[in-house]
């Protein structure tokens, strides 16, 4: 059986899923990042498959980076209602991991504020 690699990102501001942002996965090593694929959040904040699907998957070090900013300025808002900052506070959010378990599935959300977040090993 073969592993895979999903997320989601939820507006913890709002308090809603974070439709429409960019995420994107890349695979590390010693000689640097290596970009593996894009997606774009669906209207519940996951992409519509796995980021890194089975037959992709492989044990190594990752790295997601999360396109907060361009996503926040589409909300046109930040957290209290006023207009957003110049420069964003947040503006990508890279997420180093390691995946050991080449069976497993792997889930990293991110949980998003305009001065935050979080990220945990989902289920």
């Amino acid at each position: 059986m073969a592993g895979y690699l999903t997320t989601h990102v939820l507006d913890t501001a709002r308090g809603v899923p974070a439709a429409g942002m960019r995420v994107t996965l890349y695979r590390v090593s010693d000689n640097g990042r290596h970009p593996v694929g894009e997606m774009v959040t669906n209207a519940d904040g996951r992409t519509e498959a796995p980021i890194l699907p089975a037959e992709h998957f492989a044990t190594g070090r990752y790295e997601l980076v999360f396109h907060a900013g361009a996503y926040l300025d589409a909300t046109g808002l930040d957290a209290t209602g006023a207009a957003p900052e110049q420069p964003r506070f947040l503006d990508e959010i890279p997420i180093r991991f390691g995946i050991s378990d080449s069976t497993a599935h792997y889930h990293v959300p991110l949980l998003l504020s305009p001065f935050g977040y979080a990220t945990y090993r989902g289920s």
